[in-house]
């Protein structure tokens, strides 16, 4: 299990994303684990990732102290896979994701046939990954569910936000933030009507 099991949103919503770990066993496996973790990720290259990260690093596109908000949206976007790679230096999870069945379902095989002595984990709808599972000859041995929300559930976000929130399985992402983002190229674009109408 996973904290990508948190996510909110339908079966379909996941259609277009895999998310596969490889993680040592602490005091099992974790010495000497780190070349297995670097061939790990170096096996899903072939297969056209959208992400290769790790905790202590992050993904391919990582955040700058230098960055403003409007910054983002005129730099380079292009993965630095390798960076993520060669940056390995601990024992960790790490984590490719994939937008797209087949390439999950052929990097799975990979890895199994690597045999590389790490715990591998699938996160995605649990028909999808299932299907990455007997695609690659392995015999799925457990499930996680999430039991979505109790309480008083009308005190949560709109399902568009609790969809974009839940990104983050930890729950790190404030559903108000996530509503300003939203909100903000609106705003932008209302402003810009208000101008044009102003010149006319």
């Amino acid at each position: 299990m996973t904290n990508t099991l948190h996510r909110y949103g339908s079966a379909e919503s996941f259609e277009d994303d895999y998310i596969v770990f490889a993680t040592p066993s602490s005091g099992r496996n974790d010495v000497g684990c780190i070349p297995k973790l670097k061939r790990f990720l170096e096996l899903a290259l072939p297969f056209k990732p959208v992400n290769l990260g790790d905790p202590p690093h992050g993904g391919a596109l990582r955040p700058c102290k230098n960055l403003s908000t409007a910054a983002n949206w005129k730099r380079d976007i292009t993965p630095d896979f390798r960076a993520v790679i060669d940056g390995i230096s601990e024992p960790a999870s790490v984590v490719a994701i994939f937008d797209n069945q087949s390439a999950a379902e052929q990097f799975l095989k990979l890895a199994k046939e690597a045999d590389l002595g790490l715990s591998i984990n699938i996160s995605g709808s649990i028909e999808g990954a299932r299907q990455c599972c007997n695609f690659a000859g392995i015999t799925r041995h457990s499930v996680g569910y999430s039991l979505g929300f109790e309480g008083k559930t009308e005190k949560l976000p709109n399902t568009q936000l609790l969809a974009l929130t839940t990104m983050c399985g930890h729950g790190m992402i404030s559903a108000t933030f996530a509503r300003k983002m939203i909100d903000r190229p609106r705003s932008a674009s209302l402003a810009s009507l208000r101008n044009c109408s102003a010149a006319d």
